[in-house]
């Protein structure tokens, strides 16, 4: 339960305890989203079937209120996507790291999202999942293979946005099995949630 303490102190901190929060978590399948979403929710790791509809989980403690989507990754799933776009708070989009023969198909899919009006001043946390494999590419190739070189983004500390008509847009890497990375993914997210 650490982790999730963790995490609940770092929403309060950052002043999200008395907000609530819409965050819908895309990618492909195989990304990782249904893992990252058990857990933030109640630190489980398992092998989980491939996600056929949406889901959804509320995490709470105390004031703060946290509902996170996982809407599956395949195709026919990812015509459903559109169906959660509204009021939506934030965007984490996964990427599986060490799928590099998809990084194309990832790219297309993340650009249709950055380009679509209805999310077009929503966050988006990129986190490039599963770096415990060797076969993992590193940041930066990430970033070019998905079109996000450093010119692209915020930047990774305390960006203000504000009055700047700039959406906020960063690349993380992670492994949610080893429970590395998402967390600072997170961090920067939560300071642009309204």
């Amino acid at each position: 339960m650490f982790l999730l303490d963790w995490f609940y102190g770092l929403l309060a901190a950052l002043g999200l305890h008395q907000k609530e929060a819409k965050i819908l978590f895309l990618g492909l399948d195989n990304a990782g989203k249904t893992t990252l979403l058990h857990m933030l929710k109640d630190e489980r790791l398992m092998q989980h079937q491939p996600t056929q509809y949406p889901t959804s989980a509320e995490l709470s403690i105390g004031k703060i209120r946290f509902k996170a989507f996982d809407l599956g990754g395949h195709q026919i799933a990812r015509r459903v996507w559109k169906d959660y776009y509204a009021k939506v708070d934030a965007v984490v989009y996964l990427v599986d790291a060490s799928d590099k023969e998809r990084f194309a198909e990832s790219k297309k899919e993340l650009d249709a999202l950055l380009s679509d009006d209805a999310l077009a001043s929503v966050p988006f946390l990129i986190l490039g999942n599963k770096i415990d494999l060797p076969s993992a590419a590193s940041e930066d190739e990430l970033r070019f293979f998905i079109g996000l070189n450093d010119g692209l983004t915020t930047g990774k500390g305390r960006v203000s946005v504000d009055g700047c008509n700039i959406r906020p847009l960063e690349v993380f890497m992670c492994s949610i099995v080893r429970r590395m990375g998402y967390g600072d993914g997170f961090r920067w997210m939560s300071q642009y949630i309204k």
